[in-house]
């Protein structure tokens, strides 16, 4: 027994072991900021997260030349278990507040995590002034819009801004209700907000759209509009609280652009490049090809669309063009990729292409090209062309004889019903008997919910809409009485149930 006793406490101890040996983490810290442009002015918040063990920062007073504002620490200890291994992670960051007043990049700093040392990677920050128009005195909101070009060609982009700024000191009751402008002419891509920030008295939040033109003329772009609701202080409960919702709105001003046709036609406006890669140029009997076409620079190619290849003999597929788009320094900036494959059981070849660009800048036409690439294909035992391939979710483009289509057979299953026993009958006859039974008490069950038309669960619904309808303000103060035990008071239950019913 004594033996049996020992060998189970080493079992036991040898099972403690290995869990504290898997218990483990993986050391790291990383540096991250809540933007890499800031309006001069405002502050950056950098963070510096360390994961592992217990983390020692370095003491910082100065971010580069920038002095520090605010600093706090937070941290958490998560545990998981993953296929029977126990790992034990402790995160702590580190948050970091500065005003820079110009360019600068923020240092490499070393953490020491687990008594090993890690260092952060430098991250640059650019400092910009606001262009957003100085909001009119004392106004509670603005909305103002305005475009980085008010003249441009067929076919070039340029920046719509539109600027919300908000008093300090503003509370909102409701999310502001912004209708965003129209761009007849153009098409529009929706760049999202930046990072709000200060100016003066207001706290302003720019909402930006690239826009390229595709209308020759002049063209308005119609008013960005926002409605604002803020706590109507004129009206309050049996309690001294505000209540219901004030609203304000406001409409920010329209603008002419004139569009020019271009200098000289052509595929594409801007400045790009094009870059071409092929996974092969030797390949077996019926495999595929696969070329990628990369085209990058500044312009829009949002609507571009790359020839197709048509070759004797060979089967092409294609996949979609995907075209990604950001703003880089105000500009926009595109990449497009689309993949082909080139299917075949003799040597081909994949023939050039070319399609021309109009540059901005000194308004000449330059041509992008893709060089052509000659395949061999190997000799192989079978000499049958397939007709599937991997990439089957392709667009087919193909100049080989097409196979004829199978017709279709449609083959009716004979189904044999057997006979069925009286008892059977009875019993499905007795079992939907019950059923219909049960069925006949459901709306007792829907009933024992809340009733929207009860005078306590009316005053619930039509208090938050009191300023929208004096009718319904009547009705919350009559309903209010009641509650309070005054019987004097009559409730038509007709107009009490149409009321809520406007508002469920």
């Amino acid at each position: 027994m004594r033996n049996l006793g020992s060998r189970s406490v080493h079992k036991f101890l040898f099972i403690i072991l290995s869990m504290l040996l898997t218990f483990s983490y993986g050391a790291s810290v990383r540096a991250m900021v809540n933007t890499v442009e800031v309006v001069k002015g405002n502050p950056v918040q950098l963070r510096l997260k360390a994961t592992g063990g217990s983390a020692t920062f370095p003491k910082i007073l100065m971010v580069a030349d920038a002095p520090v504002v605010g600093r706090s620490t937070s941290s958490s200890q998560n545990y998981t278990m993953m296929n029977g291994t126990f790992k034990s992670e402790k995160i702590t960051t580190q948050l970091i507040q500065f005003v820079p007043e110009q360019d600068m990049t923020i240092p490499s700093y070393t953490v020491t995590i687990g008594g090993a040392e890690y260092k952060t990677d430098p991250i640059g920050i650019k400092v910009v002034k606001s262009s957003a128009p100085t909001a009119q005195k004392n106004s509670l909101f603005s909305l103002q819009m305005k475009a980085n070009k008010t003249k441009v060609m067929m076919g070039e982009s340029f920046m719509v801004t539109v600027y919300f700024s908000l008093k300090n000191g503003v509370r909102l009751s409701q999310e502001v209700q912004y209708t965003k402008p129209t761009f007849p002419g153009f098409t529009a891509v929706d760049v999202g907000e930046k990072n709000a920030y200060m100016k003066g008295n207001y706290q302003v939040q720019e909402v930006r759209y690239i826009l390229t033109a595709q209308k020759e003329g002049n063209i308005t772009i119609t008013p960005a509009r926002a409605k604002v609701g803020v706590p109507d202080r004129s009206r309050r409960d049996i309690f001294g609280m505000t209540f219901g919702t004030k609203w304000h709105q406001t409409a920010s001003n329209s603008l002419d652009i004139e569009v020019l046709p271009q200098a000289q036609e052509s595929d594409l406006v801007g400045i790009f490049t094009v870059n071409t890669t092929i996974d092969t140029q030797e390949v077996k009997s019926n495999k595929p090809v696969n070329l990628t076409i990369k085209i990058e620079g500044k312009g829009n190619l949002e609507n571009f669309e790359f020839p197709k290849y048509e070759i004797d003999g060979v089967t092409v597929y294609s996949d979609e063009a995907k075209v990604d788009t950001n703003i880089i320094d105000g500009a926009l900036h595109s990449i497009y990729s689309k993949t082909f494959a080139f299917i075949s059981d003799t040597d081909f070849t994949i023939p050039a292409k070319s399609f021309s660009m109009l540059t901005l800048e000194d308004k000449t036409i330059k041509s992008l090209d893709v060089k052509r690439y000659d395949i061999k294909i190997k000799a192989s035992k079978s000499t049958a062309v397939s007709a599937h391939t991997e990439n089957t979710k392709g667009i087919v483009q193909t100049k080989m004889p097409q196979p004829v289509q199978t017709k279709e057979v449609i083959v009716e299953k004979e189904v044999e019903v057997k006979s069925v026993s009286w008892w059977m009958l009875a019993l499905a006859f007795i079992s939907g008997m019950i059923v219909m039974y049960l069925l006949g008490f459901l709306p007792k069950f829907k009933s024992v919910g809340k009733n929207p038309y009860k005078e306590s669960e009316a005053l619930k619904i039509l208090y938050a809409h009191m300023s929208e309808d004096t009718a319904v303000e009547e009705m919350v103060r009559k309903l209010y009485a009641r509650k309070n035990g005054d019987k004097s008071v009559q409730i038509d239950k007709k107009v009490l149930k149409d009321m809520v019913e406007r508002f469920r």
